[in-house]
């Protein structure tokens, strides 16, 4: 029975209503959140405005004055601090994106191999998952690094492949490709082979759901992709020079290299990444029913394709979240290439450009953001995919 105090009382009758408390509690804990942010921020603006510093980004157009070792567009010591920033973030999503997907082929072949009825494949995958999961993935940088550097020749000892490729302690030196005019015609064949795949893909799936027949879905689109463009660009004579990397004094010059910070930051967050990644695959298939690979192998279907058609579609809808987790992982721990001096995103903004400029609050903000949008772009493309994995309900 409600008393006339609270029966008159608009305030007291929206706060014994269970859903517009629910809003008012919300709409509270938002302000002292964005109160709490807000005097942080303040408290940092006015103490830096104290010993003469304010929020400036001006210094993104000032002469870096420093070289990095690997960048994939154009750079000098002369370029700017922005551009520097972009060298270092397309360094840290080159190890990202590779990291991803080696990460993932490995990670799947492991979580197979432990359920593998051979008792040396499935003790091969336990020991190694167990070993690299419980070592710290800073050593194993570490460890790779120390590995690639120490046991590889100088580049007067290089491995030689074909007079074409050269591997020594400071990288894998290949041909570096030079795109003449005419290579358009190709990259538009590569565009339209790709765009074709696409569509034969669905409409191969479409026509095999409505009447059971299955096109060479591999071939032809492999045909379209890479066979076709191939094909144009002899036809076209080749439109492509390659500058091949040569010894001259101590070190190669020309072509193209790949440095050994690189490849052991990209091994190592790979292999330790692949580690979590095979345990979550062995838990997704676990997870799938033992009656629905009977009931396949029942139909005759051999075991491998009872894997690719039966077990693997259901198991990722199990899979795909905590892989999600793991690719969030992979990205942020790519940070950790400063301990070896690959030059990624933190070690150029966040850290030389930090230490020349003083801008500790905006070489910080940026690399922070950085983070965030790489992290939410991954979140989102696995949440889209996620979805499409879905039981559809009729």
């Amino acid at each position: 029975m409600s008393t006339p105090t609270s029966s008159t009382n608009p305030l007291l009758r929206a706060w014994y209503d269970k859903e517009t408390r629910s809003v008012i509690v919300q709409i509270i804990a938002a302000a002292l959140i964005i109160s709490f942010f807000a005097y942080i921020i303040n408290n940092a603006v006015v103490n830096l405005s104290n010993i003469g510093k304010d929020i400036n980004f001006g210094f993104l157009w000032d002469n870096a004055s420093y070289d990095i070792n690997q960048h994939l567009i154009e750079y000098s010591s002369t370029s700017s601090h922005f551009r520097a920033m972009i060298v270092g973030l397309i360094n840290t999503l080159l190890v990202a994106v590779a990291g991803i997907v080696l990460a993932t082929i490995l990670g799947f072949l492991l979580g197979v191999m432990r359920l593998s009825n051979n008792w040396l494949t499935q003790k091969i995958a336990y020991v190694y998952i167990e070993y690299i999961r419980n070592v710290p993935v800073l050593l194993h940088i570490l460890l790779l690094h120390g590995l690639i550097v120490s046991s590889l020749p100088r580049p007067k000892g290089s491995y030689n492949f074909g007079d074409t490729f050269f591997l020594n302690n400071r990288g894998f030196q290949m041909p570096s490709p030079d795109f003449q005019s005419l290579f358009l015609i190709v990259g538009a064949f590569i565009v339209g082979g790709i765009t074709f795949a696409w569509w034969f893909s669905r409409h191969a799936q479409k026509v095999q759901d409505e009447t059971g027949k299955a096109y060479p879905v591999a071939i032809i689109n492999i045909a379209a992709i890479v066979l076709l463009p191939l094909a144009v660009y002899f036809v076209l004579g080749s439109p492509i020079e390659w500058d091949v990397p040569a010894l001259k004094g101590f070190n190669f010059k020309g072509g193209m290299v790949v440095r050994p910070e690189f490849i052991a930051l990209w091994l190592a967050l790979s292999f330790y990444t692949a580690a979590f990644i095979g345990e979550i695959v062995r838990a997704g298939i676990v997870a799938i029913d033992h009656g629905q690979t009977e009931a396949a192998q029942a139909l005759g279907i051999s075991n491998s394709r009872v894997l690719k058609l039966v077990v693997i579609p259901q198991a990722l809808r199990v899979i795909i979240p905590p892989l999600t987790s793991q690719y969030l992982n992979l990205a942020k721990n790519s940070s950790l290439a400063l301990a070896i001096g690959y030059m990624d995103i933190v070690a150029t903004i966040g850290g030389i450009s930090l230490n020349q400029t003083g801008r500790e609050m905006e070489c910080m903000l940026i690399v922070m953001a950085i983070y965030l949008a790489i992290s939410l772009i991954i979140s989102s493309g696995m949440n889209w995919y996620n979805n499409r994995m879905q039981l559809v309900e009729r």
